[in-house]
């Protein structure tokens, strides 16, 4: 089974080809290749990555010296945060905190962090597809690798 670093070894130097907002406020970054995707209805859905980033809430944009805009900006703001993410390159991946939170530094001096501020888990999961790494996340307060379905 794959560990943490295999996710960042397969993260680095991925292109942001596509985010895209989910329910509320989560939202999904996708990287490398896009591959279309059909909804149940037949309706076209958000393509995958490779590789997608998913911050169920709590999340934020950062630049340098300050913070972007985050999942509690005014929702108007988002389109244009994460249209700046686009065409960037994952220069790292790091967690960090005694409950794993994920920082993934661009390019382009921005990162993606996810800041869970309720209780339960960071809620954040990298979803690989290629390399079929399956998704990695936290659970009981640790980093936990849940296998490709198969």
């Amino acid at each position: 089974m794959a560990n943490a670093s295999a996710f960042w070894e397969a993260l680095k130097g991925k292109v942001v080809s596509h985010v895209w907002r989910g329910y509320g406020s989560a939202i999904f970054v996708e990287f490398g290749v896009l591959t279309p995707t059909c909804k149940r209805d037949g309706e076209p859905g958000e393509p995958d990555g490779e590789l997608t980033l998913m911050i169920e809430w709590s999340w934020r944009i950062e630049r340098p010296k300050s913070i972007l805009g985050g999942s509690w900006s005014s929702e108007q703001r988002w389109p244009s945060m994460f249209k700046r993410l686009i065409g960037s390159t994952v220069s790292e991946v790091k967690t960090f905190g005694t409950l794993p939170e994920i920082a993934v530094s661009l390019s382009n001096g921005l990162r993606v962090v996810s800041l869970m501020t309720a209780e339960g888990q960071p809620s954040w999961a990298v979803i690989a597809r290629s390399p079929a790494l399956g998704s990695l996340g936290v659970k009981r307060g640790k980093l936990h690798v849940e296998p490709p379905r198969t």
